[in-house]
């Protein structure tokens, strides 16, 4: 049996890069082009008690706002306080925050406004989320008004 040579070396086969490398950046353009960026939902700027920061404090800044928020049975809420003045339910939070805030964005209102929460031991998860929400801000008008972006807790209070 004869093998035929057709003038070919072995040398002379390979692969076309250049197609391949097209392909590639083509795709590596697409995924850029249609990559589209979303706020994170829910993206709160929370200290915990473990993780406040020790030094010294500024002297420009308000102290927090303290929130009272005592739980009754089950977890459910007992009471709600807003700087030691009693608060019906969270729309009315959400008032009293107004109207120290304001909802016009400037210096000296959203970045050095700070609220603290004082919640009980025993108080349901779903409330913490609610207050949050009502001191963070609202929807008017289809757009996003921020209220307070500073958030801490206090150490959980364990009933007697």
């Amino acid at each position: 049996m004869k093998i035929r040579n057709t003038g070919r070396d072995e040398e002379s086969i390979g692969l076309q890069m250049t197609a391949m490398i097209d392909i590639v950046f083509l795709l590596l353009v697409f995924f850029v082009m249609t990559f589209k960026i979303i706020a994170p939902e829910g993206d709160f700027n929370i200290k915990m008690p473990a993780q406040a920061a020790q030094g010294i404090p500024d002297d420009r800044a308000m102290p927090p706002i303290k929130i009272r928020i005592t739980a009754g049975e089950n977890g459910r809420i007992a009471g709600m306080k807003f700087a030691d003045v009693p608060v019906a339910n969270f729309e009315d939070l959400r008032t009293k925050v107004r109207e120290i805030v304001g909802d016009a964005p400037g210096p000296g209102t959203l970045e050095s406004t700070e609220i603290e929460f004082d919640c009980d031991y025993n108080l349901r998860y779903e409330y913490v989320i609610q207050a949050m929400t009502a001191v963070s801000g609202h929807v008017r008008d289809g757009q996003i008004i921020k209220l307070v972006e500073k958030i801490k807790f206090t150490p959980p209070r364990k009933q007697l």
